[in-house]
């Protein structure tokens, strides 16, 4: 391993972010500029991309064996960086360096490396019957086109990486322009150790980003972010006939039974809503309640919240940080205005400082608030829970799969038996019982309806990233 930066200073200076030629990246806790990104035009990608499709024919030579000691040694890298990798994330993205943030977001790709790297593919053998034998295995696709998301930038990119490169494939990564030296970092880092050409990143233009999901030479598009953009993603990969997997919007429902917990379960209910400040696309964004425990859970979730310092990223005591962005921060203003105007009862919150610095927007929590009102059906993605009163469990279920969106969705009761029967009517790709958002490196993810299509992780998300060959005879 070639000498690594050791401080946050020295990684922008590796990553040539301090030309200040280039377009700022600002701080969304102080609006004061992290550093600058050069952006690549239509000749920079399709060069990008020949280098990529060249190096791919000796990667996909490499065993999986040594493949996945790659990522073994790509995760060690990590590892010996993590902090100065979390003190940019924290700046560029806002997220605070504890609690479920900044420091747990570099934590989580080592992790999805060392789990993707452990998964093994061996030939399957389908007939054998003694007339026929038939077997299936997975070869690698060729150049994946990776385009990444501004809420966990570091961590969804590793869930585009790790796959395409235990696969044999290479990767050409486009980070969001609202977080691109957090991707530029990680994968500077990760190329400390392996080969040439085979991850490389670039922030693109508009011209050079439309033309990944076209471009002849990318056999697989890999995008997480909006429904809208992912289908003209979808769209346009159709004229080459490229697989996509697309992780897109939800508005996940929580449904709360009768039987529930409050005390035993208040805090673990407020993560899953308030993860990463609601920024989470597998976040809880809507939470039905029964009339026998609807103010217990009101109060319950207030008093946790009021206990969640907010702040600047880098400051050790915070756990919640801004909006990323003044677009998001304005979406999620005018949904809680709108439902303040409606009558619903504010539990907290709802009351954000306009002239202060940054991004910031108080953890809000809303009661007594239409079932149809923009804020229940819409995506707020934001620091902001609407809780809405059910008097008939039949209602709830309905009222939670009524949306076409169906990434996750949650239930909260005592009785796990009876929280898998109302799950098991719930429409979405993943169900949590007493939990919502906790994914997990070995169990598949993916949305269903128009939350997605196509599924990460464990050895069913590694297959997506191959094409399968069957031998028969």
């Amino acid at each position: 391993m070639s000498a690594l930066p050791t401080t946050f200073e020295d990684l922008l200076e590796a990553i040539g972010a301090n030309d200040s030629a280039g377009t700022p990246i600002s701080n969304p806790s102080t609006d004061e500029t992290v550093g600058y990104v050069s952006v690549k035009n239509l000749d920079e990608l399709n060069s990008t991309v020949e280098r990529a499709k060249t190096a791919q024919k000796e990667w996909a030579k490499v065993s999986h064996s040594d493949r996945q000691d790659y990522l073994n040694k790509a995760a060690d890298a990590i590892e010996a960086v993590a902090e100065p990798l979390a003190q940019l994330l924290s700046r560029e993205q806002g997220k605070p360096l504890n609690g479920p943030n900044a420091r747990f977001e570099v934590g989580a790709c080592v992790a999805w490396l060392r789990t993707t790297a452990a998964l093994e593919l061996a030939p399957e053998v389908l007939v054998d019957d003694g007339q026929t034998y038939a077997t299936m295995e997975y070869r690698p696709l060729g150049v994946v086109g990776a385009i990444g998301p501004w809420n966990w930038p570091m961590m969804i990119t590793m869930w585009q990486i790790a796959p395409s490169l235990r696969m044999g494939n290479t990767i050409v990564v486009k980070p969001s322009p609202y977080t691109p030296l957090s991707v530029l970092a990680l994968t500077y880092v990760m190329n400390s150790v392996l080969p040439e050409h085979i991850l490389q990143t670039l922030l693109t233009d508009d011209e050079a980003t439309v033309a990944i999901t076209t471009h002849p030479d990318i056999r697989k598009i890999m995008f997480t972010g909006s429904t809208a953009t992912g289908k003209k993603i979808m769209a346009a990969a159709s004229g080459t006939v490229k697989r996509v997997t697309l992780e897109l919007g939800g508005n996940d429902a929580g449904i709360i039974l009768d039987d529930f917990d409050v005390k035993e379960h208040a805090e673990t209910l407020f993560w899953g809503a308030f993860l990463n400040n609601g920024q989470t696309c597998a976040a809880l964004k809507r939470l039905y309640v029964p009339d026998a425990l609807y103010e217990e859970v009101c109060q319950a979730l207030t008093d946790v919240a009021q206990k969640m310092p907010m702040g600047d990223g880098l400051g050790e005591n915070n756990v919640l940080g801004p909006l990323q962005n003044q677009m998001q921060f304005k979406i999620v203003d005018d949904l809680v205005k709108s439902a303040c105007d409606s009558g619903a009862r504010v539990l907290m919150g709802a009351n954000p400082d306009y002239d202060a610095p940054g991004n910031f927007y108080p953890t809000t929590l809303i009661a007594d608030i239409d079932p149809d009102h923009p804020l229940v059906v819409e995506e707020q993605f934001g620091p902001v829970l609407p809780i809405i009163r059910y008097s008939d469990l039949d209602w709830a279920i309905e009222e939670a799969n009524k949306l076409e969106v169906g990434l996750g969705s949650s239930v909260w009761s005592s009785d796990r038996q009876r929280a898998r029967e109302v799950a098991a009517r719930l429409e979405a790709g993943s169900t949590w019982i007493n939990n919502h958002g906790a994914i997990d490196p070995r169990v598949p993810f993916g949305g269903i309806k128009q939350s997605g299509f196509g599924v990460e992780f464990g050895l069913e998300g590694l297959k997506q990233l191959g094409v399968p060959h069957i031998i028969n005879g």
